[in-house]
């Protein structure tokens, strides 16, 4: 009777069990490898890799983990590529030194997201960030509405850095709390202060519809003033 399963390939690829000996020294040169290319290329914190140090991460990963179990492929080709890997790092990281212009274009640069509690609309359009998750970032810091936050930059990090205004300098601004957020409309209910849901800009309306004078949008939703909790 014909076996559903060749268990002998599908659990070890008819490789002798012997083999496992082999993987877990494969595993063992190539992680140390791994580790003392990182070590050298003075790697930092995962959440401060630039673009081009997650290829870097990506590509020493690639190269570390068919040799680790794969028969035919050897220990010496992978480690030729890691010390390709860790020279162009070196350039590059050489180059960045030597020209802002390369700087700029490999690691990126740092842009302002709100300027005085409102978008920088022309910066946060060339940004791949949407306007939810961006809301989420500040409301982890604690931020209710945009009048509490006087600059917000994206370092080419990815993190969010963000500049508070005192207490007696806060201004009505948008809510980003997300049971006050969506009640925005396109249609001012009562006399009051609104924010375009768009750009931020906050103005006093009368009931009615409303033109942002700063982005032609017809979208508000009423503005608070609450301070920081901190």
């Amino acid at each position: 009777m014909t076996e559903i399963f060749e268990w002998n390939r599908l659990l070890y690829n008819d490789l002798p069990e012997s083999f496992l000996l082999e993987v877990i020294f494969r595993s063992t040169i190539m992680f140390t490898v791994l580790l003392l290319t990182l070590k050298v290329a003075g790697k930092r914190g995962v959440k401060q890799l630039s673009v081009f140090e997650t290829v870097i991460i990506i590509a020493l990963g690639s190269a570390a983990g068919d040799p680790m179990f794969y028969e035919e492929v050897g220990i010496i080709p992978p480690i030729t590529v890691f010390l390709v890997i860790i020279l162009l790092y070196r350039l590059v990281t050489w180059l960045t030194g030597k020209s802002k212009k390369f700087e700029e274009f490999i690691e990126g640069k740092t842009e302002c997201i709100i300027n005085e509690g409102k978008f920088s609309i022309a910066t946060f359009k060339k940004e791949s960030l949407a306007q939810d998750e961006f809301f989420s970032e500040l409301r982890l810091k604690s931020v209710e509405h945009l009048g509490q936050v006087k600059n917000a930059f994206m370092e080419t990090s990815g993190e969010i850095s963000v500049f508070y205004y005192e207490d007696n300098e806060v201004k009505p601004g948008l809510p980003i709390l997300p049971f006050l957020f969506k009640l925005k409309s396109n249609t001012i209910p009562v006399e009051g202060i609104y924010s375009c849901t768009f750009c931020g800009n906050t103005e006093s309306h009368k009931p009615g519809n409303a033109e942002c004078s700063v982005c032609e949008k017809l979208e508000w939703v009423e503005a608070i003033k609450t301070l920081r909790k901190t």
